[in-house]
């Protein structure tokens, strides 16, 4: 799949989105103007400095926050509570350490009251897919970072949504089980087309992913610019050393040099 001109009619919709938090020491505006419209298949990723908003931009889409203004829909639907057909993906894998990994990758069955022999075989094949299939009995403190973050995405996956909100989880992964991840994620998408809105403060990470990626400026949080990544696919890690990928990477670090976040190199 290409880039966003080949994909069809939006499934997200932003228009005018606005979110104020109230103080008492006065009203802070995290998110201002937001228009942003993404496709169903489309894997977006949306980069920015701390405070700019990102993580509150993915909180209103999920329906975990009430917009101050403007609007959300998805397939024309207002997000005015967590949609059924969304899956979450946060920093913190969010285990529950007491239930197995078979158990924590089902939790949502339990949580909506649905019969959980209907779902066992899916959350069996996505283990499997996240090289995790040996370890469905154990329980998250026997497991590393990234196997926990593994299995927090086979729960956001189980229920086949249509939507996956990831956000920055891969953060707290070393850059090789970052890369790890990456790829298998990468995979994933190519495979099934979820849309994903993925927040991330890695440029790079944003680029290899992205069929488009978002920057966000802050004060308030507001999008600066979109960048269509018309990298091929399937992506592999050495697609990273070239000069395309650089050359996106670098157009990006213009924008933030340009909106003051980062110094300019000097050449």
């Amino acid at each position: 799949m290409g880039a966003a001109e080949d994909l069809a009619a939006p499934t997200l919709r932003l228009r005018g989105v606005e979110k104020v938090f109230a103080s008492g020491r006065g009203d802070v505006h995290a998110l201002q103007g937001i228009d942003l419209d993404i496709a169903r298949g489309e894997f977006v990723s949306i980069v920015g400095p701390s405070g700019c908003g990102k993580s509150t931009l993915l909180k209103c889409v999920a329906g975990l926050e009430t917009v101050t203004g403007g609007s959300l829909t998805l397939d024309g639907a207002a997000i005015v509570a967590p949609p059924q057909d969304v899956g979450i993906v946060f920093q913190r894998d969010a285990l529950l350490d007491w239930r197995t990994v078979l158990d924590n990758v089902l939790l949502p069955v339990d949580f909506r009251r649905l019969r959980r022999a209907d779902w066992t075989a899916r959350a069996h094949e996505l283990l499997a897919d996240f090289d995790l299939d040996g370890f469905a009995d154990r329980y998250p403190w026997e497991l590393s970072g990234g196997m926990r973050q593994r299995v927090a995405i086979c729960r956001g996956l189980l229920l086949d949504p249509q939507l996956l909100l990831m956000d920055e989880p891969f953060g707290a992964l070393d850059a090789i089980t970052r890369d790890e991840l990456n790829m298998e994620l990468e995979r994933i998408w190519e495979r099934t087309h979820k849309t994903v809105l993925f927040i991330t403060h890695s440029i790079a990470e944003s680029v290899f992913l992205s069929d488009r990626v978002v920057v966000m400026a802050r004060g308030p949080g507001r999008i600066a610019e979109v960048i269509p990544v018309d990298l091929p696919r399937p992506r592999t890690l050495p697609l990273r050393e070239t000069a395309e990928f650089g050359a996106h990477v670098g157009r990006i670090r213009e924008i933030f040099e340009g909106l003051g976040i980062m110094r300019r190199t000097r050449g």
